[in-house]
């Protein structure tokens, strides 16, 4: 038996690690585009104030691995999947591979959503979804500190992830701007008394919130890049604008290969989407409630449900774990649980 997974993140690692203890027989593939080996996302929200973070980032390598029995094709691009032969192709940099297989596990994670107006500005902004950005970013502030001076940023968007940044960039000693295009922060996550403490929060030490911001895009010159907002003459300048306007779960590929989709990749309460022989796990895998699971633990709880569900040890379908995810913001503490 050959299963073929495509993604490194905690989806398709926990997968693999569980489905291998159960199975010594089994062949198991994985695909990524990373190269640095399995590391932990969510602790990229503390990248900036963090010391050796490239390197501390990192669970397992990739050679590890190898070692535990799981065979991992780095670097690569899976380009198509072939349902009817059951196979997939992918860029392994130097030209294209075929690889058969008799499971596919689509655990592609997200991409950042990058709203369509600003498009046509993407050679001046950038995004933070990964170790990649991750290491870009700091070899950009540390241009700046090796200059002397402190990188004044703005983040567009005041959601969970775009107040993680600010708060964890203001800790690191930056300068930060946080422009929100709705009336109060993290709407989606805080009741509205501690958006308001967070708003407070963040105020009292520094950092700058615009709220109620319509930004129309952006101008480069003289070094910085202008935030231009509508209704509004006062577009202020920074070193660098970074996009945070949440998650796209990665359906390319589904969809090229007329998998059904939604916001995610469609799948049953098995975690198997419309092919029977491909399943997906984790913020690309939309269930039958519509819901996409984007937190660590009922992510991992997929990864573990499915390994022993494809080994035969459990019929019952998968159930999302009670789960009460907190934001990584320092300093702050809401007094009201999260809406998740």
């Amino acid at each position: 038996m050959r299963i073929v997974i495509i993604g490194s993140g905690i989806a398709g690692i926990t997968f693999a690690e569980k489905f291998r203890a159960l199975n010594l027989a089994a062949e198991i593939i994985l695909l990524t585009k990373e190269t640095d080996g399995y590391y932990s996302r969510p602790i990229l929200s503390h990248g900036f104030s963090k010391q050796d973070i490239e390197k501390t980032i990192i669970m397992k390598t990739f050679a590890q691995l190898e070692q535990n029995g799981i065979h991992i094709n780095a670097g690569v691009e899976v380009i198509t999947i072939d349902r009817e032969q059951q196979s997939v192709s992918f860029n392994n940099g130097s030209g294209i591979e075929k690889l058969d297989y008799d499971q596919l596990v689509l655990a592609q994670g997200s991409a950042a959503f990058i709203p369509p107006p600003f498009l046509a500005f993407r050679k001046q902004f950038y995004v933070f979804n990964s170790l990649t950005d991750l290491k870009v970013l700091r070899k950009l502030r540390q241009s700046f500190i090796d200059q002397g001076k402190s990188t004044d940023w703005a983040i567009i968007g005041g959601g969970l992830i775009g107040c993680e940044l600010a708060s964890d960039l203001n800790a690191a000693g930056d300068q930060v701007t946080v422009y929100h295009a709705m009336d109060r922060l993290m709407e989606r996550q805080l009741v509205a008394e501690d958006s308001a403490l967070l708003l407070n929060h963040f105020e009292a030490l520094g950092v700058d919130i615009r709220l109620d911001q319509a930004v129309q895009g952006f101008e480069q010159q003289a070094g910085k890049t202008k935030v231009l907002v509508a209704n509004t003459s006062e577009n202020s300048d920074h070193h660098a604008v970074i996009i945070s306007c949440g998650f796209k779960p990665r359906t390319d590929l589904a969809q090229d290969s007329g998998l059904a989709t939604g916001r995610g990749i469609t799948v049953n309460d098995f975690l198997q989407t419309s092919d029977e022989n491909i399943y997906a796990l984790g913020d690309v895998a939309q269930l039958p409630n519509e819901n996409i699971y984007a937190f660590i633990m009922p992510i991992r709880s997929q990864a573990l449900w499915l390994a022993a569900h494809l080994n035969g040890d459990n019929t019952e379908p998968w159930s999302p774990p009670i789960f009460k995810p907190k934001a990584k913001i320092h300093g702050f503490t809401a007094e009201h649980a999260y809406i998740f």
